[in-house]
């Protein structure tokens, strides 16, 4: 059986709005899904592909 992402969250930032995206935990990644439209899935990522993704936001990359 393939295991489920758990703890489902979303940015305190983002407050009321739905037009954004929800983080699970997945083994030692993460699992990102529209909340929209949660029932399309969801992709993951390893442990240090997260780590490097939230580095490059903080690191202003995405301007």
């Amino acid at each position: 059986m393939k295991p489920h992402p758990t703890n489902w969250r979303k940015s305190s930032r983002s407050g009321q709005n739905s037009s954004c995206v929800e983080i699970g935990r997945f083994n030692d990644g993460a699992a990102v899904r529209d909340t929209k439209d949660r029932s399309a899935g969801y992709f993951i990522t390893t442990g240090p592909q997260w780590s490097a993704f939230i580095d490059a936001v903080k690191a202003e990359k995405f301007g």
